[in-house]
């Protein structure tokens, strides 16, 4: 199956430098001498040409050799389908047959309940006309049996129904009082994470607010001081080193600078 998509290599790929399709001694020298290099390209592009016709026929019989094994698999699976076909349409046919035989069985039954039918009803009305009283007073009796019966029946069945009533209303009552004490947990534990978030964000506005302060205030003395602060502020005792308290204050409350600052 591989082979089938295969495009057929042509030899018009492989003719190198050469425009000229015919051989060298063909091409009507003339005066001119052939070369032996020229010969001996000619014979190796000669040699390429077998070389790959050869493989492409070895793949073409490999193709072949390949569809005629699919094609030997192809008629084995039409021959056995041609062997289970008619068993199977057998059994078909078998069974449509027995269904029409129990329906037409059934039809002749329902046909001789008939008659049967029709006498029933006759002597049940001369039985109640007969003994009209006390066949009442016998369905009476009865149906008291019977609902005394089905009362006591269902009393035995109450029995275990009850007690998987009180072990479900115990399971229910467990379960409610685990997702109520959950529910409250859960709660607490959202209440306390909010209140640490709102604590973290009005730090970071404070720090925020802190080190605008701190800029206002340095840019007013740099304004009001001059060239005198500027000296002060770059001698080795009395500098200020802003990048080391802003870096420590950023770096630790990076994520809360961007989410709760408003600049």
């Amino acid at each position: 199956m591989s082979g089938r998509n295969r495009m057929s290599r042509h030899a018009d790929g492989y003719r190198g430098y050469h425009d000229d399709p015919r051989p060298l001694m063909n091409r009507g020298l003339g005066h001119l001498s052939v070369h032996p290099a020229a010969l001996e390209e000619e014979l190796a592009m000669k040699h390429r040409e077998m070389q790959r016709i050869i493989a492409e026929n070895r793949l073409v019989i490999d193709d072949n050799t390949l569809l005629q094994r699919e094609l030997t698999d192809a008629k084995d699976e039409i021959h056995r389908l041609g062997q289970v076909l008619p068993k199977l349409r057998a059994e078909k046919e078998a069974q449509s047959r027995e269904l029409i035989e129990r329906g037409l069985k059934l039809e002749a039954d329902l046909r001789a309940t008939e008659p049967i039918k029709a006498e029933v009803m006759q002597l049940r009305a001369e039985v109640q006309k007969l003994t009209a009283l006390r066949q009442e007073l016998s369905s009476q009796v009865q149906g008291l049996t019977q609902e005394i019966t089905r009362l006591q029946a269902e009393n035995q069945q109450l029995i275990p129904m009850r007690a998987d009533i009180d072990g479900m209303r115990n399971e229910l009552v467990e379960t409610r009082r685990a997702y109520e004490y959950e529910r409250k947990a859960s709660e607490e534990q959202v209440e306390q994470k909010q209140a640490m978030e709102n604590n973290l964000v009005s730090m970071a506005r404070e720090i925020e607010k802190l080190r605008a302060e701190q800029l206002n205030a340095d840019r007013r003395a740099r304004e009001r001081g001059g060239g005198g602060y500027g000296m002060m502020n770059g001698s080795p005792d009395m500098r200020y080193s802003r990048g080391s308290y802003g870096n420590g204050y950023s770096s630790g409350w990076g994520p809360y600078d961007k989410r709760g600052s408003r600049r």
